[in-house]
């Protein structure tokens, strides 16, 4: 049987620089590695100083074609250290609330939307 690795989520965004300055002011991601073709520029942001494992990838097509989120989608669920300051940097920067830090089954768990519209999930583990 093969054996699967998850490598990455991928986010079509309107404004590619202001995004990736938004994940790199709100939690600390980093463009890795850009690619640029005719067609398309993707930005892959890592927490610096990791050049390998999974990544959010931001991915901007150059044909013109309207960007939306739609609805057929879950949150990006992101370990973070401390939810409750992930979700306070990420309202400073300019996400939305949409459900503030709370405690869930050894989890501290917040709800976002970056200026995007993209659902961001922040979760951080409790002590035992």
């Amino acid at each position: 049987m093969t054996s699967v690795q998850f490598a990455f989520v991928k986010l079509v965004v309107r404004d590619l620089d202001a995004m990736s300055g938004f994940y790199q002011r709100a939690l600390n991601l980093y463009p890795a590695r850009t690619i640029d073709t005719d067609t398309i520029t993707e930005v892959i942001m890592r927490p610096k100083g990791e050049d390998a494992g999974f990544c959010l990838v931001l991915y901007k097509p150059k044909d013109g074609r309207e960007i939306t989120t739609g609805n057929a989608h879950g949150p990006v669920g992101l370990y973070v250290t401390d939810a409750d300051e992930a979700f306070e940097n990420a309202i400073r920067e300019g996400a939305s609330p949409l459900q503030k830090p709370f405690n869930v089954a050894g989890l501290r768990v917040a709800f976002v939307k970056d200026p995007e519209g993209h659902e961001l999930e922040f979760l951080a583990r409790l002590p035992a």
